[in-house]
């Protein structure tokens, strides 16, 4: 090896402990900025188009995204978060009821000899924990008003200076200009998809679970409806974790006729919204397969909190693409999609 690979290698390894270094301490803000770069790539083309070809004054057009922003993203998760927390924190600390539908459910599974069993205290054990979670849900949304107050701060330089922001980026990335804008498509792909296309499906489930709710009977069907549309993101269970718990009460408390309609009318009506929704509307957006979303969010939501349902399947997505560029870059192998 000679003198100029081992400065080489030296450079490449200090940049790396410097990029590892800041971002261990930054770590608590990246889901301001990746809130930023989100928000940024949804309205990217409209900006350009008002400051560039109609000659819109840049920070007053800026300021009008940031206030767009606000409005159409920031507020309504605050008041959803203000309004539904309380809520759910006030079902479960009742204790008392909540031990005596604990003990109901139970006895009635019990009685149904099911292959598996469980036990009052088991079912309790789980409401003591989803309860204790609640404190620390509702201490999260100080964290959550930071991150989006950094998202928009970000967001107004990056609108400022994104054309000179963009040709730096492309500047330093070292590859051919052909696979960055490959890597640039699949981030605004799978970016929109996700950024539209899971608040669209989680707000669709929760309107028609709460129709489903209040048709059967069940109590504060709002508050429940908002819960299943929340979890309807969440792999392989989605919605299934709320609705069926509900079904489950109602056959224990002897409703079961309103038990077994609920979970017919959950499970073609509220389940079948995804299905129609993935292959018409967000289908359109992007057609993402399954597998990379399920897997991307697996991993992103631990990694980066609420945005990895964007940029953990985008994640996926980037070694599926950097894998095809390094085998063009350098093997010279042509990759067919």
């Amino acid at each position: 090896m000679n003198n100029e690979s081992v400065k080489r290698l030296i450079l490449l390894v200090l940049i790396l402990l410097l990029g590892v270094a800041i971002s261990w301490q930054l770590s608590a803000f990246f889901p301001g900025l990746l809130g930023a770069i989100t928000l940024y790539i949804l309205v990217r083309e409209r900006y350009m188009k008002l400051t560039q070809q109609k000659g819109w004054n840049k920070w007053l057009t800026a300021s009008l995204f940031i206030l767009g922003s606000i409005l159409l993203f920031a507020l309504p998760v605050i008041l959803l978060i203000q309004l539904l927390l309380p809520k759910l924190n006030k079902v479960l600390s009742n204790k008392k009821e909540l031990e005596q539908t604990i003990q109901m459910v139970s006895q009635k599974i019990q009685e149904l000899e099911l292959p598996f069993s469980i036990t009052s205290e088991q079912l309790l054990s789980i409401a003591q924990d989803i309860t204790a979670s609640v404190p620390a849900v509702l201490g999260a949304t100080a964290n959550i008003l930071t991150n989006g107050v950094l998202a928009l701060f970000i967001l107004y330089f990056m609108l400022l200076e994104g054309a000179k922001m963009e040709k730096h980026i492309k500047a330093y990335t070292p590859l051919k200009e052909s696979n960055v804008n490959d890597i640039w498509d699949a981030t605004r792909t799978m970016v929109r998809s996700n950024a539209i296309g899971i608040p669209v499906l989680a707000a669709s489930q929760a309107i028609a679970a709460a129709i489903g709710y209040w048709i059967f009977g069940v109590d504060a069907y709002i508050l429940w409806g908002v819960l299943t549309g929340i979890f309807s993101i969440v792999p392989l269970l989605g919605c299934m974790i709320v609705w069926v718990p509900i079904c489950i009460y109602l056959f224990a408390i002897g409703d079961t006729s309103a038990a077994i309609w609920l979970a017919i009318y959950s499970f073609v009506i509220t389940g079948g919204v995804d299905n129609v929704l993935r292959f018409t509307i967000l289908k359109k957006l992007g057609d993402i397969h399954p597998v990379t979303t399920m897997l991307g969010i697996i991993i992103g939501v631990p990694l980066f909190g609420f945005m990895g349902f964007i940029f953990g399947p985008l994640l996926i997505s980037y070694l599926l693409l950097l894998i095809k560029v390094y085998r063009i870059e350098f093997v010279g192998e042509p990759v067919e999609d």
